[in-house]
């Protein structure tokens, strides 16, 4: 049954990034040319409801499906692994012009070439499982 209820979540959160225009490659390039706000209001309004949502979790014991407390612990920064991982999830996204979460909403919109994307995800998953021992965490 949760399977079934992330299915319908993840298809409706697919739904509204296509007609939000979230996956649209013109709308990215225009926001990396600071030609439209539409990107940055989009983002914004995530991060404002982000930071709320972890905000609610801490301070109301919210629990999950399963019943268990959830906690979200603070950690100390790492700005080495911060710089590597945002330049490889930067490469990523221009090499694509597609952000990886909503990959599978662009091949469902009808962007099948995503599925090399998707494909090379896969295989980014399984190259750092091999390297993860050796690199900044």
């Amino acid at each position: 049954m949760k399977n079934i209820l992330a299915l319908i979540l993840g298809t409706l959160f697919g739904i509204i990034l296509v007609k939000a225009e979230v996956l649209s490659w013109f709308r990215i390039q225009e926001m990396f040319a600071f030609q439209s706000f539409h990107m940055y209001g989009i983002i914004g309004s995530a991060v404002v409801i982000g930071a709320l949502s972890v905000w609610i979790i801490r301070s109301s014991g919210i629990r999950s499906i399963e019943g268990n407390v959830i906690q979200i612990k603070d950690k100390a920064p790492n700005y080495k692994s911060a710089y590597l991982g945002g330049t490889v999830f930067g490469l990523g996204w221009a090499m694509t012009g597609a952000c990886p979460g909503p990959l599978y909403a662009l091949i469902g919109s009808g962007t099948t070439i995503m599925v090399l994307a998707v494909a090379a995800g896969i295989v980014g998953v399984y190259v750092y499982a091999a390297l993860r021992d050796r690199l900044p965490h």
